[in-house]
């Protein structure tokens, strides 16, 4: 892998341990320009040509959503490990007309049933749930590219499509992580579809060799020409269907099941941080109310008294982890199915009584148990602890007239289900949900699996405000561990002002509620003996995120942030 010794230059060149101030700079993984011109604009994005496409739609006249709609498909091409049409995601979108976010979760089809991943009265192996056919949930990205563009997209529809399009037919240069990423996983997709486009002759593909897509090409041409419905209806749709019905263990996800697919506009979840309005993504992400938590109860503590290089900053980052993942697993699901008690989880009040079990000098590793926070429904749901794995890619991008998205897409686990149709990859989303229904005593969990409900997620797309202002857009990949990573990002940049790249590049730190804390090699030995002689069990993890980053400062200025665990980097003209 090289992303630790990556890890350890940003580290190098942003100290971030030793800092409670950046300025602007221009240094790697930074962009950096004032908003007194007609041409500003800004897109971070996990791949250069993702980000180059992104920003030449934006010169010619496009949107930040055409922007963000032409780097996605360019993602799906260059970086098909995390996200693509075969998948689903969550955008936050500014504009004059107020903020907005848009759920393009996958659904479960109307023959799922609550013990779909059960055999013999026990889960499956995870391996063996996420390369069958019932892992599959019904993509919403092309429908969320779809209303993206008829609410804020200026340019022609098929011009979105030519870059990835040239991309898949013509070949690109397979970058490093990528062909890390199939070296690595090799032997999960032998015997796959994908097997053939990314192992030719039983091999990886390699860094550098030039890797064409010519289905892929022709599904782009297909919905360029004909629109959405192309994907969710005829002969694109059929082939879809068809990959989800193979053996072994074919699902059950059915025409009428694609046609229905709607993306569901929903009330934005907003709290306070400081001086700040913190926005996000409510159910079925549990993004907003988890990185929401994590920052209002680390608000009840006196952090100006501490320093990014303090092991008690960290130390109340953990424990208040480890109470909001409690509350996580217990009562987050998609709230169209489930009555999801989102207001009482962020109420100041229930706050307050939550931040009264943080011991602010020691720690505590047993299991938290979930609160009891107001308007919880009255019937009892038992934890769900289903790992939430990382196949996932975000974006941040900024146009000249102020509108702004933070949007998070994602095929779930590396290389979805395996399984491909007109040249994608097939998500496995669908075992983001409980593969039990019930816990041992028949209490109902919350995200069991229902016909035409859909799994909670942790993806965090969130957008800042100061005064009704959008002053930062964030997010990231990493499974069950994106809320963590976005909180991270904003403490160091909300409460002790560090840039983007550095909030972006600092070691993680995570504490969900498992009675360790997982620590990213390279951490500082003074983080992790001070933690340690806090009470701390820890542990040594890697945690390959993907924030991008774009921050605007008071003056205008606008700094784009990346993550060096990946391969992105940041425009702004």
């Amino acid at each position: 892998m090289l992303m630790i010794p990556l890890l350890f230059v940003l580290l190098f060149i942003f100290p971030a341990f030793s800092q409670t101030r950046a300025e602007p700079t221009d240094a790697p993984g930074f962009a950096a320009k004032p908003l007194s011109t007609a041409k500003e604009r800004m897109i971070v994005a996990a791949n250069p040509l993702a980000v180059q496409e992104g920003d030449r739609m934006m010169a010619v006249g496009g949107s930040a959503a055409d922007a963000a709609i032409a780097a996605l498909l360019v993602l799906n091409v260059v970086e098909p490990q995390s996200s693509g049409i075969g998948g689903g995601g969550f955008a936050l979108v500014h504009s004059p007309d107020g903020l907005t976010t848009w759920d393009a979760r996958e659904t479960a089809p109307a023959g799922a049933t609550p013990d779909m991943f059960m055999k013999n009265g026990e889960p499956l192996p995870f391996h063996i749930a996420v390369a069958s056919g019932r892992s599959i949930g019904v993509p919403g990205l092309v429908r969320l590219m779809e209303a993206l563009h008829e609410r804020h997209g200026k340019l022609p529809w098929a011009d979105l499509f030519q870059p990835a399009t040239r991309l898949a037919r013509d070949g690109f240069a397979v970058s490093p992580r990528l062909a890390n990423m199939l070296a690595r996983y090799a032997e999960r997709l032998n015997g796959t579809d994908a097997a053939a486009v990314f192992l030719p002759g039983g091999e990886p593909v390699a860094a550098g060799a030039i890797l064409k897509q010519p289905r892929l090409a022709e599904t782009f041409a297909m919905i360029a020409a004909h629109g959405a419905n192309a994907f969710y209806t005829g002969p694109l749709a059929e082939r879809i269907i068809a990959a989800t019905h193979r053996i072994p263990r074919p699902g059950t996800l059915s025409l009428d099941d694609l046609a229905a697919y709607q993306v569901i506009e929903r009330p934005p979840v907003c709290h306070d941080f400081r001086r700040y309005r913190v926005c996000g993504m409510g159910p079925p992400s549990s993004g907003a109310t988890t990185t929401g938590q994590i920052l209002m109860l680390l608000d009840r503590f006196k952090l100006d008294d501490l320093t990014l290089d303090r092991p008690r900053l960290w130390h109340l980052f953990a424990s208040a982890s480890r109470l909001a993942y409690a509350d996580r697993a217990r009562y987050l699901a998609d709230s169209d199915f489930v009555q999801m008690p989102v207001e009482g989880l962020l109420d100041p009040s229930y706050m307050d009584t939550r931040a009264e079990l943080i011991n602010p000098f020691e720690a505590a590793n047993d299991e938290a148990a979930a609160g009891d926070p107001p308007a919880r429904a009255d019937g009892p749901h038992a934890p769900d602890v289903q790992e939430d794995l990382p196949g996932t890619t975000h974006l941040s991008v900024i146009d000249k007239d102020g509108l702004a998205i933070s949007l998070t897409a994602s095929i779930e686990t590396v290389f979805g289900s395996g399984r491909m149709a007109g040249g994608f990859l097939l998500n496995n989303q669908l075992t983001d949900f409980s593969f039990r229904p019930t816990d041992a005593d028949g209490v109902p969990i919350a995200n069991a699996p229902a016909p035409g409900k859909r799994p909670r997620s942790s993806m965090a797309p969130t957008i800042v405000y100061l005064n009704g202002e959008p002053i930062a857009l964030t997010g990231s990949p990493g499974g069950g561990r994106i809320p963590e990573y976005v909180a991270q990002s904003l403490v160091a940049m909300l409460a002790f002002e560090a840039n983007p790249a550095t909030a972006a590049a600092l070691p993680h730190v995570s504490q969900r509620n498992r009675g360790t804390v997982a620590l990213e090699p390279g951490t500082p030995a003074s983080i992790v003996e001070g933690l340690k002689a806090l009470g701390h069990q820890t542990e040594e993890a890697e945690m390959t995120s993907g924030l991008h980053i774009i921050r605007i400062l008071p003056n205008g200025t606008l700094l784009g942030g990346t993550d060096p665990r990946r391969e992105g980097t940041a425009i702004g003209r």
